[in-house]
């Protein structure tokens, strides 16, 4: 692949919201994941998700979870609603699409929920955007000869763990380090393999389509903590359903979450942040922006 990408700093404004805009209009959004079995309990993931992508705008957010952790996830984010996580891929497809769904973010504590096979196939059928996270990215590297079709409307937003499994699933061996020279062939080893958009998260989170390619420098040494990467991707997912390119709204995404995490870091001390906090201190992140935006 030659790599060549044009390095870009420019952030997107914040989608524009009419006055007379109506909840329909700004993003349908569903989260698929949690997961329960003799091992494991996840719940709180995809509420994290669904609470972030409704403080990031989105206008209806609905949770595919398992039925035993329906109740439970659904009082964790009581905006949202929660309907059973169908296990065969046409039921999903059936349920997204009964709900109308813009954009899927698929994975959050998702676990073993779904078979491999079943989230290739919902990925290939489901012909809207679709931010893959956490477990379905692990899922996904253990189907090493999937063929995403149309994979452009994908976004993919591994941490390195997640993305040295999906490098070596393809027979591309991960670069080694994890220096900003290490991590850019990384997502770009990503985009050659997936020809998705790429969100490479770590310290200066890479975020790349292989023409255009960000690094972000909002955040903290705090934001090392479990759920973090479950609010980026509903905030992804969000700014993707008022009408946002993938691209744009990754990087405003990863730009707009580091910042929420300083904004907490500031008032909570580095070592105190948990991802609920990223949540909370989002409208100060949004302000914020939209503030420079307009100067």
């Amino acid at each position: 692949m030659v790599w060549d990408p044009i390095i870009t700093k420019e952030i997107a404004s914040l989608p524009d919201r009419s006055e007379d805009v109506h909840k329909g209009d700004v993003g349908r959004i569903v989260i698929v994941g949690g997961c329960c079995d003799d091992a494991i309990l996840m719940v709180g993931a995809p509420a994290l998700s669904a609470n972030a992508a409704l403080r990031s705008g989105a206008g209806l957010v609905q949770m595919l979870v398992p039925k035993p952790l329906r109740l439970q996830i659904a009082t964790m984010a009581p905006c949202a609603t929660t309907r059973s996580l169908p296990t065969e891929a046409a039921a999903l497809l059936a349920a997204v699409e009964e709900f109308r769904a813009d954009v899927v973010v698929i994975g959050p504590g998702l676990g073993d929920s779904l078979s491999p096979p079943v989230l290739v196939e919902f990925l290939n059928k489901f012909q809207g955007r679709i931010v893959v996270d956490a477990d379905a990215l692990n899922l996904l590297a253990r189907v090493p000869d999937a063929v995403l079709e149309n994979p452009k409307r994908l976004i993919l937003t591994p941490h390195p763990g997640e993305m040295r499994r999906l490098l070596t699933a393809r027979g591309i061996d991960p670069p080694s380090g994890n220096k900003a020279p290490q991590r850019h062939q990384a997502a770009a080893d990503l985009v050659e393999a997936f020809e998705c958009t790429i969100v490479l998260k770590g310290q200066g989170t890479v975020v790349t389509n292989g023409e255009r390619l960000y690094v972000n420098e909002t955040g903290n040494a705090g934001m090392a903590t479990g759920g973090a990467g479950d609010v980026l991707a509903g905030m992804i997912a969000a700014l993707i359903g008022q009408h946002m390119q993938p691209l744009e709204a990754a990087i405003l995404g990863v730009y707009l979450h580091g910042l929420a995490g300083d904004f907490a870091a500031e008032e909570l001390g580095r070592w105190a942040v948990t991802a609920t906090d990223l949540v909370q201190y989002l409208p100060e992140a949004f302000c914020e922006h939209e503030v420079s935006q307009g100067e």
